[in-house]
């Protein structure tokens, strides 16, 4: 009998009330509209209703931050965080102005410290390749954040805030979202579907997420679904077949371009390539699909060219430390420079130093950033060089030649945009449902307390018992809350969510605190 008061006592749960007040929130654009934005001008970011999080404590230097717990991360999360990118690609901005914002990979998780260091933004990551450099951040206050990286832009490049302006692009929510796919997918890049930058994306997610690292719950999670975008692209269409890659580019640059600047077939050429790293074991791949019998590498030491000796067994590698540099640039007709060195390695005063000015033909064709080869070295004659900006007319045909595949990849790229965006706006629900359980939890302890005072005083009861009626009771709260809470995480859309956390509220009789424990009062 007694047992069976209990039952009845914590069937009061249900009818508890709590208040909670649902949250405003903003609908967004269709992903065909940030298609179109994509491909327009820069959107500034506007700023958001949420308020900053406090201010980042430091350990030491500046940068040092405390890692957040997993439970301090989703509730900035929840908080109303949101994703924005500023940067400068191929696309806006000059060589000139990107090498001097270049940031090698081992400091990226340094100077993305560094950004959040003030408190203005909370996450952040950085993306620096030869073609892009770009900050991705999350913040609740837009134009706090945006203020606090143009800053530091400003502060690193010593260029002035107006110059910069005119070079970058500036993208926040959705938009932001959908340009990281297009980069993962390699749809934004100089030549479409190249490979090289899935790579590079996947190393930031993966310095995001490092004990110093400042990804956060919300980054590490677009920077991870980004990864699965691009690689979905690249196993499931075609678009990354032939040449895809910068690499590939300056090969098919040099070839096109050999016989007006060297009145010489590409074959009969005498190549040479400054720097062993990726770009240059790419570009050899690329030489040896041509035909490449031998090449001359230049590097600072001998293990990485050694290396490529291995790789490359059918070629043959002459290896040349960098005190020879200027005697291969002698004997050679095109120079291929690639090299992560901040200053010039070939520049006029250079050739004119070493006796290269005497009007023998010499291509030097640079696909570093920054640059390895100075501006000034198009002004002897003989000399023909070229940069990353030159590439664009050589893969022009390439994006001509893979639109039919590149609609198919945005078609993949908008299903994990979609799958990003609902996982970002089911974070609203989570104060709801945490009030909802934590309230739901208060008057299931209410009513418990109650009865297990009376059922105590029955000495027919053992703790064990007691123990059981607790458990039976955290079980029924659950699967009564379970349905709701699911609702709430299931809403397709923005208006669909907020419809649901108003009938939510309404349901439960959320909004007065008070009123449902006073009723609950009343009823004893």
């Amino acid at each position: 009998m007694k047992f069976s008061t209990a039952l009845m006592a914590l069937a009061a749960v249900a009818g508890g009330t709590s208040a909670f007040q649902s949250p405003a929130l903003t609908a967004g654009r269709t992903l065909s509209s940030r298609i179109a934005a994509e491909n327009g001008s820069a959107l500034m970011a506007a700023t958001l209703d949420s308020t900053a999080a406090g201010a980042v404590a430091l350990n030491g230097k500046a940068g040092a931050r405390r890692k957040k717990t997993k439970q301090e991360r989703l509730e900035l999360a929840s908080k109303g965080l949101q994703v924005h990118v500023i940067g400068l690609s191929i696309h806006h901005a000059q060589v000139e102005v990107r090498e001097k914002l270049a940031i090698p990979e081992a400091e990226w998780n340094d100077q993305s410290n560094v950004i959040c260091s003030t408190g203005q933004v909370e996450e952040a990551a950085i993306l620096s390749t030869c073609n892009r450099f770009e900050i991705y951040f999350a913040a609740s206050d837009a134009h706090e954040a945006n203020a606090r990286v143009m800053e530091y832009l400003a502060e690193r490049s010593g260029l002035p805030v107006s110059t910069l302006r005119r070079n970058i692009f500036m993208l926040e929510g959705d938009d932001a979202v959908w340009h990281l796919m297009r980069v993962a997918g390699g749809l934004d890049s100089l030549v479409v579907g190249e490979g090289q930058i899935l790579s590079q994306v996947r190393q930031c997610h993966l310095h995001s997420i490092e004990d110093d690292g400042c990804g956060g719950k919300v980054l590490s999670r677009l920077l991870n679904n980004a990864v699965a975008a691009g690689k979905r692209v690249r196993s499931e269409t075609a678009i990354s077949k032939g040449s895809v890659s910068i690499s590939s580019a300056a090969v098919e640059l040099s070839e096109a371009m050999c016989m007006q600047d060297l009145n010489l077939p590409f074959s009969e050429a005498r190549l040479a390539v400054v720097g062993a790293g990726t770009m240059t074991r790419l570009l050899i791949t690329h030489l040896a699909s041509r035909g490449l019998e031998r090449i001359a590498i230049v590097n600072r030491s001998m293990p990485r060219p050694m290396e490529l000796q291995e790789q490359f067994p059918d070629v043959e590698i002459e290896i040349v430390l960098e005190d020879g540099l200027w005697d291969v640039v002698g004997r050679s007709d095109i120079v291929f420079t690639a090299t992560s060195s901040p200053d010039y390695v070939i520049d006029k005063g250079l050739l004119e130093e070493h006796g290269l000015d005497s009007g023998r033909p010499l291509m030097l064709v640079d696909i570093a950033v920054p640059r390895n080869i100075g501006p000034d070295s198009v002004e002897l004659p003989a000399v023909k060089p070229y940069n990353v900006d030159d590439l664009k007319a050589v893969v022009a045909k390439n994006t001509a030649m893979r639109q039919r595949e590149m609609i198919e990849a945005e078609n993949l790229l908008q299903e994990e945009a979609h799958s990003f965006i609902g996982w970002r706006e089911s974070l609203s629900a989570i104060p709801t449902i945490n009030q909802l359980q934590e309230r739901a939890n208060m008057f299931r302890q209410e009513e418990l307390t109650k009865c297990t005072r009376k059922l105590s005083q029955n000495d027919n009861f053992s703790d064990r018992e007691l123990e059981a009626v607790e458990r039976l009771s955290r079980g029924i709260v659950n699967k009564m809350l379970h349905g709701p809470m699911s609702h709430l995480r299931k809403a397709e859309s923005v208006e669909k969510k907020q419809a649901a956390l108003s009938e939510l509220s309404s349901m439960f009789r959320l909004d007065d605190e008070e009123g449902g424990r006073g009723r609950g009062r009343r009823r004893r």
